[in-house]
């Protein structure tokens, strides 16, 4: 055989039909349980979003043990598309997924890169090549996670230069998928039309994942163990206070699911603290340090004007994702 010849690569000898392998150790092995626990204890509800998770790794941990058998498989596409409305929890997915994935063998690292069409898009011509790849590199071996995916195509400015971004990321998805799974998010509406626009996206996305919003039951307890990780609680009263809070918040714009409820507790933690400051004159306990009354939360324009709050009193709203 010449130096310029390369062998041929033999075809492993088939095992016999009956040959064992333990599904159960690989599982132990591969720890991605505690990854789903972790999941269930970040995010409350999201049922069918976390029945597909574990499916997904029920199929990625099936196929590591059918190659174990010689088997042979290509590597499943696992690119994925995330949709529903702002602050229902798909980055902390996304970024659980990559524990999974690198728990499994199927990406180096499980890193989660979040950008948006600012980090991929050029404004001029021979920009757009090398940003995108920049992110890439960063993303490879693990998940990159785009946000507001639609926006990469704007077929109405013929100046646009999110379509060669888009082409960047086509090759990159068909020819590095064993290292590198592309996340797409938004809203669903505006996902399906960006689809219906980019047919080679859409047949590189295998797995299609919709984030239902919180209930309010569900807010409620998302409030609840937001507050726990800071060493806060609700007072019995407090509590409703909130309840009644997230019922009538849930009626005004902007609405933003657990970022909405977030934002509403810093703002009832600042009322909080004045109200304690305003009394500095008594001795404080440390459950008094802890706990938000119902007057914290009721204090909100919600209650009273049926608005939402603005900055220092005012009549200016605050950004987007501040006005709760």
């Amino acid at each position: 055989m010449s130096e310029a010849e390369e062998p041929i690569p033999q075809e492993p000898e088939p095992l016999p039909d009956d040959t064992e392998v333990d599904l159960e150790a690989e599982f132990q092995s591969s720890n991605f349980q505690e990854v789903l626990d972790k999941l269930d204890r970040e995010l409350v509800g999201l049922k069918p979003v976390k029945t597909r998770i574990r499916e997904t790794a029920a199929l990625l941990l099936v196929d590591r043990v059918r190659k174990q058998v010689h088997l042979s498989s290509e590597t499943p596409t696992l690119h994925m598309c995330f949709t529903g409305n702002p602050g229902t929890g798909k980055t902390t997915v996304a970024m659980r997924m990559g524990e999974i994935l690198k728990r499994l063998g199927y990406v180096r690292e499980g890193h989660l890169v979040t950008v948006t069409r600012d980090d991929l898009v050029g404004q001029y011509i021979g920009h757009t090549a090398p940003k995108t790849k920049e992110v890439i590199k960063k993303a490879m071996g693990g998940v990159l996670f785009i946000d507001e995916a639609y926006y990469l195509y704007k077929p109405e400015n013929e100046r646009d230069y999110g379509a060669e971004s888009i082409e960047i990321l086509l090759q990159i998805m068909e020819n590095n998928r064993d290292d590198l799974v592309v996340i797409l998010a938004g809203y669903k509406d505006k996902m399906d039309r960006f689809f219906q626009s980019n047919p080679g996206m859409r047949s590189r996305i295998a797995h299609h994942i919709d984030f239902p919003d919180y209930q309010p039951d569900e807010l409620l307890a998302i409030g609840k163990l937001m507050l726990a990780e800071q060493n806060y609680r609700f007072s019995p009263d407090g509590e409703k206070a909130f309840a009644a809070y997230i019922d009538k918040r849930m009626q005004l714009e902007h609405f933003a699911n657990g970022r909405s409820i977030r934002n509403a507790l810093d703002r009832a933690r600042l009322r909080q603290a004045n109200r304690l400051f305003a009394g500095s004159g008594k001795k404080l306990t440390k459950l008094d340090l802890m706990t938000l009354e119902a007057e914290d939360i009721l204090a909100s324009r919600v209650f009273s004007e049926g608005k939402l709050d603005t900055v220092d009193g005012g009549s200016a709203p605050l950004n987007v994702a501040d006005t709760e």
